[in-house]
């Protein structure tokens, strides 16, 4: 906290009494942060912790840095039942269902008071709010949300003799482009990398979307994952090494790709915006950022982390938490943070901001994944979340390592997930 005493008072005994007036009023939170998403954050968020504790000298934020998503929400969860629960924390949007089977956390439906709050609430881009609401109500705030986008390497491009300005349109075009810089490079660079660690169900589910088939029902009871479009898709990714040669075999590292492609090792990946900026910043090529290349439709998967607020704290506590949370999701701060970090302005009133616009302006790919939007669906969320995710990992990275075909794998899973959601059907 960051205590400012008057220079009008000049005694000891009035700085020491206004020092423990403002400790006893003042409301302490500690916020649960996700570290491992795509780049280094923590000065990020500290910086904009300081800020705000500058302007609210009332409220104090405690900012721990706690892993990646699953470790964030592990941790949290095992805060709240050693009755140390935090006010608040950035965690998976698609955590949702968990979240509220364990009455973790509250409705920002409850909290709202006025018009303006209310404004607030409704005042964010609708497809990243689909994976934050349930029966009407919101429980997620977005805040960290990207999309997955395709990186390519204009200088590899135009060595293979392809035009560097234009990415591929469609799933074909994106397989014979990355066969060409497979053959023309002599077997030294690889034409597209899509990682299949970390979060292989996402990059699935944007094939799948691609091919016109969503994977999961609206109320996270049920999932598609043995329908013969998404069967086809994984298929289709497969392919990519095992029929065109333009993708590594087996398992991809979500973790090291982007090095990857700033080393030149692949000329296009798949990956979140939210490595734009490092992409930038570190690149020694030029590339361009574009959507994901289709099949029947464009599409991909909204991703990233949403706000909360739990649910065992106190009123004064979530009123803290919540105007905590509007000021981070301001316009103008929303704005920054995209500029800074490549995450996505989480409202319209963000892309309109003059720092957002002069951005997009002088750096176009700032709007792929906001445009992509358009074209975006929520991402896999369903009860038991975690463990269905889980089966879909291994039926991807079955397939991909050639354990199993596409169509085995994904009937596992689907098997699996079926005698999971069994109980939660409606």
């Amino acid at each position: 906290m960051r205590l400012r005493i008057p220079f009008a008072m000049t005694t000891l005994a009035a700085g020491l009494l206004s020092v423990a007036h403002a400790n006893a009023n003042s409301v302490d939170l500690t916020m649960y942060y996700p570290v491992s998403v795509g780049g280094a954050l923590t000065d990020v968020v500290d910086n904009l912790v300081a800020e705000f504790e500058s302007e609210h000298p009332d409220i104090n934020v405690a900012a721990i840095y706690a892993g990646n998503y699953d470790d964030t929400r592990v941790r949290a969860m095992s805060a709240i039942e050693a009755g140390d629960t935090p006010q608040l924390s950035v965690l998976f949007s698609i955590d949702l269902y968990e979240l509220i089977e364990q009455n973790a956390i509250v409705a920002f439906d409850d909290l709202v008071e006025t018009d303006e709050e209310r404004e607030w609430l409704d005042s964010f881009y609708p497809g990243l709010m689909e994976n934050g609401q349930l029966d009407g109500k919101t429980y997620g705030i977005p805040f960290q949300r990207s999309t997955i986008v395709l990186f390519w390497n204009k200088d590899v491009f135009e060595a293979a003799g392809l035009d560097p300005e234009t990415p591929p349109e469609n799933w074909q075009e994106m397989a014979d482009m990355a066969a060409t810089v497979r053959e023309t490079s002599n077997g030294e660079q690889w034409g597209v990398m899509v990682p299949s660690t970390g979060y292989p169900y996402w990059m699935f589910q944007a094939f799948a979307f691609q091919n016109g088939h969503r994977l999961m029902s609206e109320d996270g009871t049920e999932v598609y994952f043995d329908d013969p479009a998404a069967v086809e898709a994984l298929e289709y990714w497969v392919s990519l090494a095992t029929e065109h040669n333009a993708m590594p075999d087996g398992t991809i590292e979500w973790g090291t790709l982007r090095q990857n492609f700033l080393e030149q090792s692949t000329a296009m990946m798949w990956h979140t915006t939210g490595n734009l900026t490092a992409v930038r910043s570190d690149a020694t090529f030029d590339f361009g950022v574009a959507m994901l290349p289709m099949k029947t439709q464009r599409g991909s998967p909204t991703g990233g982390g949403d706000l909360y607020i739990f649910e065992d704290t106190t009123e004064e506590e979530q009123r803290a938490a919540m105007t905590f949370i509007r000021w981070m999701t301001d316009p103008e701060r929303a704005a920054a943070w995209s500029i800074e970090t490549g995450y996505m302005g989480v409202s319209p009133a963000a892309y309109e901001t003059d720092a957002l616009q002069d951005y997009v302006e002088e750096f176009p790919p700032a709007a792929v994944a906001r445009d992509q939007l358009e074209h975006g669906t929520a991402e896999l969320s369903t009860y038991q979340g975690g463990r269905i995710r889980r089966a879909l990992d291994n039926a991807v990275q079955a397939a991909l390592t050639g354990q199993m075909t596409p169509r085995e794998a994904l009937n596992q899973a689907q098997q699996e997930a079926d005698s999971v959601l069994r109980r939660y059907a409606r």
